[in-house]
């Protein structure tokens, strides 16, 4: 049974950094596509970073220079390092996996291209 697990998220000011961390079991982490994605209340699901097998990200213009997507595939996690955070990053974040594949930028943000998803780790971020 896929699981992802995330953590890390919380209350930061402007300015600040926080690091996210989705812990995924139930399957071979390597051979599937990660991503993060945000949504706040009432707003869709929307694409932060993606990143494949072989180490390729991609990124939304919004945060692009500002968040970074990694894995360590030896543990099985996927991480978001976000730094210059600011009030409009406030969201859930969820971390997503799908079909390994090459895919364009946008299919890389794209939710309908994820199969599993974790529960989500809020992040508010105050001015």
């Amino acid at each position: 049974q896929v699981q992802l697990v995330e953590s890390g998220g919380g209350s930061v000011q402007a300015g600040g950094s926080l690091r996210l961390s989705c812990a995924a079991s139930g399957y071979t982490y390597s051979t599937y596509y990660m991503g993060w994605f945000r949504q706040a209340p009432g707003k869709e699901r929307e694409g932060v970073a993606a990143i494949d097998s072989d180490g390729n990200t991609t990124y939304a213009d919004s945060v692009k220079g500002r968040f970074t997507i990694s894995q360590d595939n030896a543990k099985n996690t996927l991480y978001l390092r976000m730094s210059s955070l600011k009030p409009e990053d406030t969201d859930m974040y969820y971390c997503a996996a799908g079909p390994r594949g090459r895919r364009t930028h946008i299919q890389a943000l794209s939710r309908y291209k994820y199969t599993y998803w974790g529960q989500g780790t809020q992040v508010t971020v105050s001015s």
